[in-house]
């Protein structure tokens, strides 16, 4: 076992900085920003205040799972050298107060969802939170399936942004659903590749094909890395974005997927490394040119 440090900041400053660690405020506002993206490509208009709700109430949602995961997790955190630092695992902060935290923040972001929106955003939002905290979480010590049941939550956020926007189903939320969910399995993969030493201290099974790094699940994660490429011109044939944008969503995607096909020539770590920062830098990009194209 990994030791871990027990000599911390417990002044006010320290705690504050423990909430802010457990609110993993990177992914959350990643959330927030596929939100915000989702609902600005609904609307003709965008209106400022609306956007900050939308943009909050992912924010909120996505920092209350987190914490969730992070109750469940707290023995394996302590295995695991990225993780071993975290408030839970150093006693930063208590389990209580944790808990605590996780309600205040899932109050608020269902709020803002059911009562400044609508009543399908708000069930798609705690939806996600319910998937994620008590579905995928167990799941990554069962096997690979935890990435498609993290993969189903981890696309919402534009499909929540648009129908908070138009209280409306379609297949406008549903092409936004299916480029983010294809997007997460090489993202996923590629963080279980990189990550796979530490994930085998904590029993972690995120990796397809037996947790094996090589030619096999290098090709697994390219078949799924080459729905992207279509799903980034249906937002074009639906009338959502520009031609502009569906060539670049489109030139994105096949960028992406040479990536897949240089970790199956060679099924390295610092293949896989290169993925990974592939998988950050595409959906922004992607995003932000439907936007801009939209303008």
């Amino acid at each position: 076992m990994i030791s871990t440090q027990n000599n911390f900041d417990i002044s006010f400053a320290g705690k504050v900085k423990a909430y802010y660690e457990l609110l993993k405020f990177r992914l959350s506002f990643l959330v927030a920003f596929s939100g915000a993206f989702g609902y600005s490509l609904a609307v003709d208009v965008v209106e400022w205040n609306r956007l900050i709700y939308i943009s909050l109430g992912g924010f909120f949602i996505t920092g209350a799972a987190s914490i969730v995961n992070q109750l469940k997790e707290i023995e394996f955190d302590k295995l695991m050298k990225r993780t071993q630092l975290r408030p839970l695992p150093t006693g930063r902060l208590s389990v209580s107060e944790a808990i605590i935290y996780c309600i205040l923040l899932l109050a608020l972001g269902s709020y803002i969802l059911f009562i400044e929106f609508n009543v399908r955003a708000g069930l798609l939002g705690v939806i996600s939170f319910v998937l994620y905290g008590f579905v995928y979480t167990p799941l990554k010590r069962v096997g690979p399936i935890s990435v498609f049941a993290g993969a189903i939550p981890g696309a919402f956020p534009p499909m929540i942004g648009w129908v908070a926007a138009t209280n409306h189903f379609g297949l406008e939320p549903g092409i936004l659903f299916a480029i983010q969910f294809f997007w997460q399995f090489p993202h996923f993969w590629a963080i279980a590749w990189v990550a796979d030493e530490d994930y085998q201290r904590a029993g972690f099974k995120m990796l397809p094909n037996n947790g094996h790094k090589d030619l096999r699940t290098a090709i697994t994660i390219m078949i799924y890395t080459i729905f992207l490429v279509p799903c980034g011109f249906v937002p074009y044939l639906l009338h959502m974005t520009g031609v502009n944008s569906a060539m670049v969503a489109v030139l994105c995607g096949v960028l992406f997927l040479s990536q897949t096909f240089y970790l199956m020539m060679k099924p390295t770590d610092k293949a896989a490394l290169m993925m990974m920062f592939g998988s950050f830098i595409y959906l922004p990009i992607v995003q932000i040119a439907f936007l801009v194209d939209k303008i």
